[in-house]
């Protein structure tokens, strides 16, 4: 599905060479592109931001550490190849392939990819009813305008769904505009009771068709990672930056650098896992309060023959948004799998995760059974996510909360005494909850140690 399909703002008119291959990996070109230094970076977390960053650093001949919480490279980008399927339970798509740093990074990565086409799809009511394809069109059609006229109602201190609510009472309770405002909106924002009725358009986009990962979106951060002098397995729990060199504990130890670049999720910074001493400033702690987490779960599932529409999406309609409301056919890019995969968001989202497999199972087979009848058996495997729990992310990624000022991204980019930095998607106001938002974030604080030494 296409990630931010309604916002106005589009950068595929950004001159070639902004984003140039040279420039996106920084290959070093010459001995004279090297820095001659004995200034160290350590870099916290190994997500794409921490390894851009790094890589970027090394190649200007830095000396660099990655300290990485997890058994491995990605963060967000994890993919789980346990059924012989590369399931992505973080990031699947390149939303717009078109000037996309991320596009370059699969080519040079080997990362394979599908392209995603939203009008392959199949639209289902409840009762197993299918849903004339000029009724969904008409209703899509009329969502992008009414997300184009809704902002003129925003109030600063009221929520999307609180306006909406008010403009729009009877759509509020309709089923297929649920579904739209679920998979079409929260799925790219946040929960729609928290998400700003301002700032809900905002983010830049880039032009071009979508493309789905088919061999796993982990194979970019494997590749950032070659060569970087890597740590897994490292909490950290205090940055220090009070005088002198930035001392890091990180599990038993003190590692000691000139610069620091935090590159975990906003999620963890809510979350006060990690103490900064001093703290950080009101201005930077406001923006990470204010600033929205989403919480998108993702469930692959498995059958041993396949029942379902030959189509890449397969939408429902239930009474509950945001539950199980559309599915990926994964025999698209993965033939003979059998398999689907769908989602939870928001608040359904993280009620999934106190919920054990059994439960989920069942709660995603009334939808499959209600399209497609009752003999459609239980799937034979399925795999899940559980991001708010996870306390290497707590959370899938930013949206702009009622509250949230733009300014608060650039906040959340802002160094502190031209030593502690920080990177990740909630630090770029133009493309956060994104991937390449989170790569750009990290080569955008490389340059900045940089040009200090």
């Amino acid at each position: 599905m296409k990630r931010r399909k309604f916002l106005k703002k589009n950068v595929t008119g950004l001159p070639a060479i902004f984003f140039a291959p040279s420039l996106l990996l920084n290959a070093c070109k010459s001995s004279e592109d090297l820095i001659v230094t004995d200034k160290t970076v350590i870099v916290i977390g190994a997500g794409i931001s921490g390894l851009a960053a790094a890589k970027k650093l090394k190649e200007r001949g830095v000396n660099v550490t990655v300290l990485e919480s997890q058994d491995k490279v990605g963060g967000r980008l994890r993919t789980d190849r346990s059924l012989g399927i590369a399931f992505d339970e973080g990031a699947s798509w390149i939303h717009g392939i078109n000037g996309n740093p991320i596009t370059n990074l699969a080519q040079q990565s080997g990362m394979t990819t599908f392209e995603t086409i939203d009008e392959s799809r199949v639209s289902f009511d409840q009762g197993g009813l299918k849903r004339n394809a000029s009724e969904y069109d008409e209703v899509e059609e009329e969502y992008y305008q009414m997300l184009e006229d809704l902002v003129k109602s925003g109030n600063v201190n009221q929520s999307f769904e609180a306006v909406f609510q008010n403009v729009y009472p009877a759509r509020y309770q309709d089923r297929l505009w649920k579904f739209f405002l679920s998979t079409y909106l929260t799925f790219d924002t946040g929960d729609l009771d928290k998400l700003s009725s301002l700032l809900y358009d905002e983010g830049e986009v880039f032009g071009g068709v979508e493309k789905i990962s088919t061999n796993g979106y982990d194979t970019i951060a494997l590749f950032l990672a070659k060569d970087i002098d890597l740590r897994l397995n490292q909490r950290v729990s205090k940055i220090d930056y009070n005088s002198g060199k930035i001392k890091v504990t990180h599990n038993s130890t003190i590692s000691e650098a000139d610069f620091v670049i935090v590159t975990v999720p906003l999620g963890v910074l809510k979350s006060k896992s990690i103490e900064f001493n001093p703290s950080l400033s009101s201005v930077k702690q406001t923006a990470i309060d204010k600033i929205g987490m989403n919480c998108v779960n993702k469930f692959l599932l498995t059958w041993d023959r396949t029942f379902w529409d030959d189509v890449q999406y397969i939408s429902y309609t239930p009474d509950v948004r945001d539950k199980f409301n559309y599915f990926v056919n994964v025999n698209k890019f993965h033939p003979g799998s059998h398999a689907l995969m769908t989602f939870a968001y928001a608040e359904y989202g993280r009620l999934t995760e106190k919920m054990t497999d059994q439960e989920v199972t069942s709660q995603i087979m009334t939808h499959l059974r209600d399209m497609y009848g009752s003999a459609v058996p239980d799937p034979t495997q399925m795999l899940r996510t559980k991001w708010s729990g996870n306390p290497n992310a707590c959370g899938s990624y930013s949206y702009t909360a009622v509250e949230t000022k733009m300014s608060y991204f650039e906040d959340m980019a802002e160094e502190v005494d031209d030593k502690l930095f920080f990177a990740g998607e909630h630090t770029e106001v133009d493309y956060f909850s994104t991937v390449h938002g989170a790569y750009l974030s990290g080569i955008r604080e490389a340059d900045k140690i940089i040009a200090l030494l």
